[in-house]
């Protein structure tokens, strides 16, 4: 960079310039930028943080996506809930609330979607809009384990927050099919209903054999069962 300074003609010069001619002079002056010994921390750092956070999101949603996969194991149903509006006091009160067979984890619908995909949950995709947190049931006692989130809704009068959807036995169910859900008998009672279909007349049995397949399930493992309690208490054979 230059700079240059002008003086212009004087007829009595002063002392100073007294050795230069009476006619104009020019000084110019150069001023060249010197490289500073040091790195420059600003650039440095304005091309590193946008490449660490990019790792850390990238890190915390590959977790996100392996945390769902493990809840997935060993799970019966899968429900979606509507939590928009809900403050972190209500989702830590809810989750106190829910037995121990039953995890409420807040996921994107994109890193849910991407940990279902290929499986017999993906299911669950029409119900994937908006914000959710998901319901993980191990359990087979269905009823049971839908019924805190409701008695919770009910108390905190939460009714825009319900079920948005649910996948159980690769079926999806939506917001207005849960209560065949809700009201889906309990073990107890299927196993109930078969061993007295097995005292009964034929048809009563064959009624039974009729119902849907969980309910037939159950009910012939009742059967074993039964049957290898009374043969344990049996007496040995002389």
């Amino acid at each position: 960079m230059e700079a240059s300074l002008c003086s212009f003609p004087s007829s009595k010069p002063p002392p100073f310039y007294s050795h230069l001619s009476s006619r104009s002079q020019t000084l110019t002056l150069t001023i060249r930028p010197t490289k500073s010994p040091f790195p420059s921390s600003s650039s440095s750092s304005c091309s590193t943080r946008p490449s660490i956070r990019a790792a850390i999101s990238r890190t915390k949603k590959e977790e996100t996506v392996e945390a769902v996969k493990t809840q997935l194991e060993n799970c019966y149903l899968l429900a979606g809930i509507r939590y928009k509006g809900l403050t972190v006091k209500q989702l830590q009160d809810l989750r106190g609330a829910l037995p121990d067979s039953v995890k409420l984890l807040v996921a994107k619908n994109t890193l849910v979607g991407k940990a279902i995909e290929g499986t017999k949950w993906e299911a669950l995709k029409p119900c994937m809009t908006g914000m959710n947190a998901w319901l993980f049931v191990h359990t087979e006692e269905i009823p049971e384990a839908l019924k805190p989130y409701r008695s919770f809704q009910k108390e905190r009068k939460l009714e825009e927050n319900d079920f948005t959807g649910a996948v159980f036995e690769g079926k999806f169910y939506g917001p207005d099919d849960f209560k065949v859900l809700e009201t889906m008998p309990s073990r107890a009672e299927v196993y109930a209903k078969l061993l007295g279909a097995l005292q009964s007349p034929a048809i009563s049995l064959v009624s039974t054999l009729q119902a849907p397949a969980r309910d037939v399930v159950l009910v012939l493992k009742a059967y074993v069962k039964k049957l290898e309690e009374e043969a344990g208490g049996a007496p040995a054979a002389q």
